[in-house]
């Protein structure tokens, strides 16, 4: 989803999750959306995906948005190397709900 689509789509949509994705060892924050029938969209500006480089970048662009809760979900890649299933997606074990 493009930046500038964001605010209308906020506007016309009310059932919808928003995720800050963070990489483990990255200094960089992505912004990654969910509609009701489970599609995801990850935040792009001119086609590529939008980077932040601190949480009060992205809270600004959000808040501008007319979005005051998202989640903070880090990707840890160890699961993966030491053969257990990634859990980005359980809400108690890989999410911190951020609101502002």
């Amino acid at each position: 989803m493009e930046f500038k689509s964001l605010k209308p789509f906020v506007k016309q949509h009310d059932n919808f999750e928003v995720r800050v994705i963070t990489h483990a060892g990255s200094r960089f924050y992505q912004v990654e959306l969910e509609d009701v029938e489970g599609q995801r969209h990850m935040l792009t500006n001119r086609k590529k995906p939008m980077l932040f480089r601190a949480l009060d970048d992205v809270y600004l662009e959000l808040k501008r948005a007319g979005i005051h809760r998202a989640y903070l979900v880090q990707y840890v890649p160890q699961d993966e190397v030491v053969g257990r299933e990634a859990h980005y997606d359980e809400p108690l074990t890989s999410r911190m709900p951020l609101v502002f």
